[in-house]
């Protein structure tokens, strides 16, 4: 057995042997035998202010991977926070969309690095990929930032989620049931054939926008929300009046609930469980939203 594997194995079962539930809103808070349990606070207690603020607590840094360095990606940029005193950080890797680059979901990177996470925007090897090819290179990518990387030092490599566009984010499903040791995805206006994902086990919060002609909620978000199982977390947003490209510029929406989840199934930060559950009601930028909430294991 590996060192890896081994440390991993002993990690679960002292969280599982240690772990108490935590009852938060009503809600009963269970360890995952799939997850990192310890928890893991960056930053100051959150506020709404803090979470929609462009930029959060911690100065960031950008550096590059080029596309001849990459192996099995496009290459990309990395985000990550400065501050060396707080320890490692939790990893996301984001996915474009079809015939897009980096520079589509270049707004939220940085926005994301500042809440205290380290995050890789990238390429693909084409911009017509389809979605089972960027599950693969978001895994690929992960692994590079993880374990190759100039601030794999800054990474903890037990905490790592997917975030993706369109068919970036039919490949964060992808992702996710290829590696259940993932700690979130979020997929945004995702797209996909494949309309089942009742083996995925990664917790995972789905936009959807309502006036998506692209892929529309009852064809993709819906059903693949649906078809999820209801534990260790899911949740659907749908956007109000937004379009399939919502996610290719500044949406203070879509920052606000994915730096929530993350910061919940991630860092297992459950003062962010304030912004998931019940979660936002319906008003001019939210259509609907849902979770299931009494089933969170965090």
């Amino acid at each position: 057995m590996s060192s890896k594997l081994k440390s991993r194995r002993a990690r679960v079962l002292t969280g599982a042997l240690a772990a108490v539930a935590l009852s938060v809103a009503g809600i009963t808070l269970i360890p995952s035998a799939n997850a990192a349990t310890q928890a893991f606070p960056k930053g100051p207690a959150p506020s709404t202010s803090s979470i929609e603020a462009v930029r959060g607590p911690f100065a960031t840094a950008q550096t590059t991977v080029s596309r001849l360095a990459a192996s099995g990606f496009g290459g990309g940029d990395i985000y990550y926070p400065t501050d060396t005193s707080a320890g490692t950080f939790g990893a996301v890797v984001i996915a474009p969309g079809f015939t897009a680059s980096k520079s589509s979901m270049a707004w939220l990177a940085p926005r994301l690095a500042s809440q205290g996470f380290v995050v890789f925007n990238i390429d693909t090897l084409s911009t017509s990929d389809q979605p089972d090819s960027r599950g693969r290179q978001l895994l690929a990518a992960a692994d590079y930032l993880t374990g190759s990387s100039s601030v794999r030092s800054r990474v903890d490599a037990t905490r790592v989620a997917v975030v993706g566009h369109s068919m970036g984010g039919g490949g964060t499903l992808e992702a996710s049931r290829t590696r259940p040791s993932l700690q979130a995805a979020i997929p945004l206006t995702p797209w996909n054939l494949t309309k089942s994902w009742s083996r995925n086990t990664v917790p995972t919060l789905i936009v959807g926008a309502d006036g998506d002609s692209v892929a529309s909620v009852s064809s993709h978000a819906e059903p693949f929300y649906n078809s999820l199982p209801a534990s260790p977390g899911k949740a659907y947003l749908e956007l109000n009046n937004a379009s399939h490209f919502a996610p290719n510029s500044s949406n203070t929406t879509i920052a606000k609930h994915s730096i929530a989840w993350l910061k919940l199934f991630v860092d297992n930060d459950t003062r962010y469980q304030q912004f998931v559950c019940p979660g936002p009601r319906a008003g001019l930028a939210v259509q609907e939203y849902r979770s299931t909430c009494a089933n969170f294991t965090i």
